[in-house]
């Protein structure tokens, strides 16, 4: 019986260090979950999403974001016009005390513009994505590329 359970634990060791390795922190900021879809072919752009938590008692900004695969990455915000969903940028991003703030398709991302690399872009690849705060300064997260949503088919819901 022991001997299975130091198995499995063995066994699952690697998949919860996985999940770590996807936590970024500076101050009281913790950037989890970085992903980007696979660049479709002939796309001229691609968005990053990632969950911003700020365990602090104040307020963070985020300012800017920058990638060596892209000439532009921007800050961008989907907004209800009318009867239409449009996309738009946006000069900052507030990060609430004691919250969090979730960059998904729909909602805020970071459109990246001016392609350099799209063999980057591919399923199972990675690229660097730098954001800089504020108060925690700047934030380099590695992002994962993959075909597949990692919350597809799943309800994933933040708390308020």
């Amino acid at each position: 019986m022991l001997k299975s359970s130091l198995l499995l634990a063995a066994l699952l060791l690697p998949v919860f260090s996985a999940a770590n390795a996807e936590d970024y922190k500076s101050g009281d900021l913790v950037v989890s979950e970085p992903w980007s879809q696979e660049l479709p072919p002939n796309a001229p752009t691609v968005a990053a999403y990632f969950v911003i938590h700020n365990t602090g008692e104040s307020p963070d900004r985020l300012l800017s974001v920058e990638t060596p695969v892209a000439e532009k990455a921007e800050l961008h915000e989907h907004v209800m016009q009318g009867d239409l969903m449009k996309m738009q940028q946006v000069p900052s991003v507030a990060v609430p005390a004691k919250g969090d703030l979730t960059f998904a398709p729909m909602a805020y991302h970071v459109m990246l513009l001016g392609l350099k690399d799209r063999g980057l872009l591919a399923d199972g690849k990675q690229f660097p994505l730098t954001l800089t705060f504020e108060k925690a300064g700047k934030v380099a997260v590695q992002v994962s590329v993959q075909k597949v949503p990692p919350m597809a088919g799943h309800a994933h819901k933040h708390p308020q």
